[in-house]
């Protein structure tokens, strides 16, 4: 049973430039993920946060927080939230509220672990694009 709660070690060192190539692959991989669903493209990361949350966890490291609107990273005691931007979270009144019994939830717990696989294969493929990124 994994606590999403608990401190991660990084595999990349956050940075704001990490922070915007992290950015721009989320939302790259959201696109390609509503092209396979035959959907509209979408215009943010609106309804990523599971997807882009995980990402930056196992990529940078820290923690997730989060309740049952939304869910963000905490990384070196900083709130790092990928889709700040986006319309949903904008439309939240308290999006950076932390309820760690939420993620005790057998439900929210399941939700998580389908993510997993395609997260995975993006922080493969993340990692693999920044070694030829020159920062």
């Amino acid at each position: 049973m994994t606590d999403w709660t608990a401190n991660r070690q990084a595999q990349l060192a956050y940075s704001y430039e990490h922070f915007a190539l992290a950015k721009a692959f989320v939302f790259r991989k959201w696109c390609e993920q509503a092209a396979e669903r035959q959907i509209s493209p979408p215009s943010d990361l609106s309804g990523a946060c599971k997807y882009s949350s995980l990402f930056m966890n196992k990529i940078f490291g820290g923690a997730i927080y989060g309740h049952y609107e939304h869910q963000y990273n905490v990384i070196g005691g900083r709130i790092v939230d990928l889709s700040h931007d986006a319309l949903d979270v904008g439309r939240i009144n308290n999006p950076y509220l932390h309820e760690p019994d939420f993620f005790a939830i057998p439900e929210k717990r399941a939700a998580l672990d389908k993510c997993l696989p395609r997260v995975e294969r993006w922080v493969n493929q993340f990692l693999e694009e920044i070694k030829t990124t020159k920062i």
